[in-house]
């Protein structure tokens, strides 16, 4: 087994295995215990990702695609805003309720 990735903490670590896992590269991660060595402070550099040999080159692009992927926005296109939010929806519903309360006290 070869060390291929050193991993910001546990949680990432496992993200990686199961990206590797999905390209069929059976990982196994390093380091559990020895973080929680480390108490409440944050330990980095502790979680480590192990493949065999045979596996390093293909684990290795699949980790380099993770890392290329991993600071870009999922999607390129713009959010697109919710009606709820839409300004012209937050109007007709304030106009309706006026309505509303308007009718109610004209009632009494």
């Amino acid at each position: 087994m070869r060390l291929v990735y050193r991993a910001g903490d546990i949680s990432e670590a496992h993200i990686i295995v199961g990206l590797l896992a999905t390209h069929g590269i059976e990982a196994h991660i390093g380091g559990h215990y020895l973080q929680g060595g480390v108490g409440d402070l944050a330990a980095m550099n502790f979680a480590t990702i192990h493949v065999a040999d045979e596996d390093v080159d293909l684990a290795m692009s699949v980790i380099a695609d993770y890392e290329s992927t991993d600071a870009q926005p999922a999607h390129s296109e713009q959010k697109k805003s919710s009606i709820f939010t839409s300004p012209l929806f937050i109007l007709a519903i304030s106009v309706v309720m006026i309505l509303i309360l308007a009718i109610l006290l004209n009632d009494q």
